[in-house]
C-alpha cells in the first residue's frame, strides 16, 4: 500500500587622453630708460612672441606598436579569463583584474604622444577603452545581484554593449590607419538553453523505492538537488510550469536544494543569468516498512513556487556553496 504525502511551499526563498602644448610668450621690453619708445624719440622696435612645445615627443610608428603591444597584452589576457571562473568569487575576482588591467592600460596609453597621423584614432580608442572598463563596473553589479551568474554571461553582455562597439570601432580605425595592435577579446553569444523537463542530472544514490514529485509553478525553470550525509544523490530538471517526478529513492534522510534560472549550461550545471538558490529548511525522511504482507514506503511532493496553505519553508544559500 503507498501512502502519499504532500509537502507544500508556503514561504519563498528566506577620455579621451588630450595632448596639451604649452607656449611661453616672451615679454615686449623697450630701449633703455623705458617708457616703450627709443631714446632718440623714435617708435620702439616691434615686440616678438616665441613659442616652445612642452609634453613627450611623438612616437615613431614602431615605438607606438610596442606600446599598444606592452599595454593591450594584460588586458587582452584578464579579459578573456573571465570565461573560466567557476564560483561567485572567483568571477569578482577575475573581473576585478581586469579593471585593473584595463586601467594600467589607460595609464600608458594616456600619457604617450601618438604618431600625428593616428592623433585622432589614438584618442578615440583610449576613450573606448576607458568605457569599456566602466561598462566592467556594472556588468559586475550584475552579478551581485545575481542577473548574471557565470563568466561567459559576463563577456556576452559586455559583448552586447556599447561600449565594447565603440573598442571594435576604434580598433578598426587604428588597424587601418597602420595595421596597429589593439585589445581584441572574442565574446560568446547569448544563449537561452532550456532541458527537457524531467532531463536526469545526476543519478548517484538510487534504487528504494521511495519517490519526490516536484511542481513547478514558477516563472523560471528549475533544478532540484537531494543530498545525503553531505554527498549528492539525485539531480533532475523541472521546466516552469511543469510537474517532474523521481522514482527509486533509497531510503535515507535527504536534503533539498533547488536553484531557478535563464539559460541552463549543462557543462557548468547551472543557470548563467537571473539565477536564484535556495533549500527546504526541512529534511525528507524516506523509509520502508515492511508489515506482515504489506510494504510502506515514502513519496514526498515539493513545489517550488509559494501556494494557499503551504507547510514547507526554504532559505537562500550561498551560490558558491550549493551542490550543483
Amino acid at each position: 500500500m503507498i501512502t502519499p504525502r504532500t509537502f507544500s511551499r508556503t514561504v519563498p526563498a528566506g577620455a579621451v587622453a588630450v595632448l596639451a602644448a604649452s607656449v611661453t610668450l616672451a615679454a615686449c621690453t623697450g630701449s633703455p630708460g623705458g617708457s616703450g619708445k627709443a631714446a632718440s624719440g623714435e617708435e620702439a622696435a616691434p615686440s616678438t612672441t616665441t613659442t616652445t612645445a612642452s609634453g613627450p615627443p611623438a612616437l615613431t610608428p614602431e615605438a607606438y606598436r610596442n606600446a599598444l603591444t606592452a599595454a593591450g597584452r594584460p588586458a587582452r589576457t584578464a579579459l578573456a579569463a573571465i570565461a573560466q571562473a567557476r564560483t561567485f568569487k572567483s568571477l569578482h575576482q577575475r573581473i576585478d583584474r581586469a579593471q585593473s588591467s584595463l586601467e594600467s592600460a589607460l595609464k600608458r596609453l594616456g600619457g604617450l604622444r601618438p604618431p600625428a597621423d593616428v592623433a585622432p584614432e589614438h584618442a578615440d580608442y583610449v576613450a573606448a577603452l576607458r568605457g569599456l572598463n566602466g561598462r566592467l563596473g556594472a556588468l559586475d553589479e550584475d552579478v551581485t545581484s545575481h542577473a548574471l551568474c557565470s563568466g561567459t554571461a559576463v563577456l556576452a553582455g559586455l559583448g552586447r554593449s556599447g561600449e565594447f562597439k565603440d573598442l571594435r570601432a576604434s580598433a578598426g580605425g587604428l588597424a587601418k590607419a597602420g595595421d596597429y595592435p589593439v585589445v581584441q577579446i572574442r565574446t560568446p553569444a547569448r544563449h537561452a538553453r532550456r532541458l527537457g523537463n524531467g532531463t536526469t542530472l545526476l543519478s548517484a544514490i538510487r534504487g528504494g523505492r521511495g519517490s519526490l514529485t516536484v511542481k513547478n509553478g514558477g516563472t523560471q525553470d528549475g533544478v532540484v538537488t537531494l543530498v545525503r550525509g553531505g554527498r549528492k544523490a539525485v539531480s533532475f530538471y523541472v521546466r516552469k510550469g511543469s510537474t517532474a517526478k523521481v522514482a527509486n529513492i533509497k531510503d535515507g534522510t535527504y536534503r533539498v536544494y533547488f536553484t531557478t534560472g535563464v539559460d541552463y549550461d549543462r557543462a557548468t550545471r547551472a543557470f548563467t543569468r537571473d539565477c536564484g538558490f535556495s533549500r527546504f529548511d526541512d529534511a525528507l525522511k524516506f523509509q520502508t516498512v515492511y508489515s506482515g504482507y504489506s510494504v510502506r514506503w515514502s513519496d514526498w511532493t515539493l513545489t517550488l513556487d509559494a501556494v494557499f496553505g503551504g507547510n514547507a519553508t526554504t532559505s537562500k544559500v550561498d551560490p558558491d556553496a550549493f551542490p550543483a
